[in-house]
C-alpha cells in the first residue's frame, strides 16, 4: 500500500515522500498514524546523522522514518498478535525499546515504522516489548503527548530518599516536601507541573523558575496557583532573572528548609550548580535536561554530599509502565498534556519545523498526519480566524478551553480534512 512520509537520509536530510509499504509479515502490525508531536531527541538525530547512537549506518540507501511521539489506530494484524491486538483499536507507542541490548527505536531506526507517517508497520519487537499500548481515551493528541509525560513521569519516580536506620531507598519523590523546577516554565517543565500536582507523593510546595516574566505569565495562565491550591499544593513562579539574591529568595520559600527534589530542565552548567546548592537533607536532584555536548559537566558540592546525603541523578525516557500511567491519567483527565501545545500542523509541516526546532518559539509542535496544514501557533488562530472559518473555529474552541489545544478542536480538524 501506498504511504506519506518524513524519512531521514543523512544529516539535516528531511524528505516527506510517498513510497510503497510492503505487506505485514506474521509478526507485524500495521497502523494508521493520527497524531506526531516533535521531539527535540529527533533534532539531536538529523544534527548527528549516522553518528548518532540509534541510527542506521545504512540511511542513505535505507531512509529512516523519523517521529515517535506518536497515536493512532491498528489497521491490520499479523497472525501472531491476532489474539492481543485487533484491527480499529487505537494505540499509543512506547519507543524506548531496548530489545536485546540493541539501540533500534521507532523513529530513529526503521525503515518503515515511525510516527511522522501516514501508516507504518510495527516491527515484532515493539509487540513483544509491550510497547505497543491500548489508548482509550477520545483524544490522539493526548496519547502523543503520552511518551513526553512518560518521560516526566519516570523523572518523579526515579528518585529517592534514604533511610538512615536501615539504608533502603524510598523511590519517587519525597510526600508532603518541596519541589524545585528550574528552567520549569516551557512545555516538558509545565508537563512537570501538571503531574506534580497528580503525583502520589504529593507535594507541599512546588516552585518553578524561568527567566523570562512572558513564559511565566503564560504558564500562570496554563496552571495556576489557584488551581494547585485546590489540589492542596502551593504552586509560586519565579523570575530569578529579576532577584539580587535568587539562593536566599528561593530558600526563603521553603522556610529555609531547601528542596527534597530538585528538576532541572535546562542543560545548563549553572543551573546544575544552583540546584546542587539548594537541596536539603537527603535531597535528591534530578539532571533531566539531556545534553548535546559529550563533554557537559557541572560542579557538585561533595561536603554536601558527605555530611547531608545529598544525591544526584538523570533519567531520559520512561518504560511502559509510566506511558500507561501518563495515558490513564491523560484519559481521566486529572493531567493536562496540552499545556505543553503551542503549535498545530500537518504532515507537510514536520520536516521544516524539525530541521528548526529551537529557532521555533514556544512548546510542543503537534502534527495530524492524515492531511497537511501549515504548522500555526495556537496563539494566532483568533487573528486567522478574520479570514478563515476553520481557524475561527479553532480559536472559539481554545477559548472555551483555557486557551489550551483539546479534543473538540482535534475533532474539528478531523471533520473539516474529511479524515475518520
Amino acid at each position: 500500500m501506498k504511504a506519506k512520509a518524513v524519512r531521514m537520509y543523512g544529516k539535516d536530510d528531511l524528505r516527506l515522500e510517498e513510497f510503497e509499504l510492503p505487506q505485514i509479515k506474521e509478526d507485524e502490525i500495521l497502523v494508521k498514524i493520527m497524531s506526531d508531536s516533535i521531539c527535540m531527541s529527533t533534532y539531536k538525530l538529523i544534527k548527528q546523522g549516522k553518528k548518532h547512537k540509534r541510527a542506521p549506518q545504512n540511511m542513505d540507501t535505507n531512509p529512516v522514518i523519523i517521529g515517535h511521539e506518536c497515536a493512532g489506530i491498528i489497521v491490520q494484524v499479523g497472525k501472531k498478535w491476532e489474539d492481543k491486538y485487533k484491527a480499529g483499536d487505537r494505540f499509543a507507542l512506547q519507543p524506548a525499546l531496548n530489545y536485546k541490548g540493541k539501540l533500534d527505536s521507532p523513529g530513529y531506526s526503521y525503515e518503515y515504522c515511525g510516527g511522522a507517517a501516514t501508516y507504518c508497520i510495527m516491527p515484532h519487537e515493539v509487540m513483544e516489548l509491550g510497547c505497543l499500548l491500548p489508548y482509550n481515551g477520545e483524544s490522539f493528541f493526548e496519547a502523543s503527548l503520552g511518551e513526553p509525560m512518560s518521560c516526566i513521569i519516570g523523572g518523579y519516580h526515579a528518585n529517592y530518599h534514604t533511610n538512615k536506620q536501615n539504608y533502603d531507598h524510598a523511590m519517587g519523590t519525597r510526600k508532603g516536601g518541596n519541589i524545585l523546577i528550574l528552567g520549569g516554565c516551557g512545555p516538558m517543565g509545565l508537563g512537570a507541573v501538571s503531574y506534580g500536582l497528580h503525583t502520589e507523593n504529593k507535594p507541599r510546595r512546588i516552585v518553578v523558575t524561568d527567566i523570562s516574566d512572558e513564559r511565566i505569565g503564560n504558564a500562570r495562565k496554563k496552571i495556576s496557583p489557584d488551581e494547585a491550591a485546590e489540589k492542596g499544593v502551593e504552586l509560586i513562579y519565579v523570575n530569578t532573572a529579576l532577584l539580587k539574591d535568587p539562593y536566599n529568595t528561593l530558600k526563603e520559600l521553603t522556610d529555609n528548609h531547601g528542596y527534597d527534589d530538585v528538576f532541572v530542565y535546562v542543560p545548563d552548567k549553572s543551573a546544575a550548580e544552583f540546584g546542587d546548592s539548594l537541596l536539603a537533607f537527603d535531597g535528591c536532584m534530578n539532571f533531566f535536561a539531556g545534553p548535546s555536548d559529550r563533554d557537559f559537566s557541572s560542579g557538585i558540592n561533595m561536603y554536601n554530599v558527605h555530611y547531608i546525603s545529598t544525591h544526584i541523578i538523570g533519567t531520559t525516557g520512561g518504560n511502559n509502565d509510566d506511558l500507561l500511567e501518563a495515558i490513564d491519567l491523560a484519559a481521566k483527565g486529572d493531567i493536562k498534556p496540552a499545556v505543553m501545545v503551542t503549535h498545530i500542523g500537518g504532515i507537510d509541516s514536520i520536516a521544516e519545523a524539525t530541521l528548526n526546532l529551537p529557532s521555533i518559539p514556544g512548546g510542543k509542535k503537534l502534527t495530524y498526519t492524515q492531511f497537511e496544514m501549515p504548522l500555526t501557533a495556537i496563539e494566532d488562530f483568533e487573528e486567522l480566524g478574520n479570514n478563515d472559518e476553520l481557524y475561527k473555529k479553532l480559536a472559539q474552541s481554545v477559548k472555551r478551553h483555557n486557551g489550551l489545544w483539546n479534543g473538540e478542536a482535534e475533532k474539528i480538524l478531523f471533520e473539516y480534512h474529511g479524515v475518520a
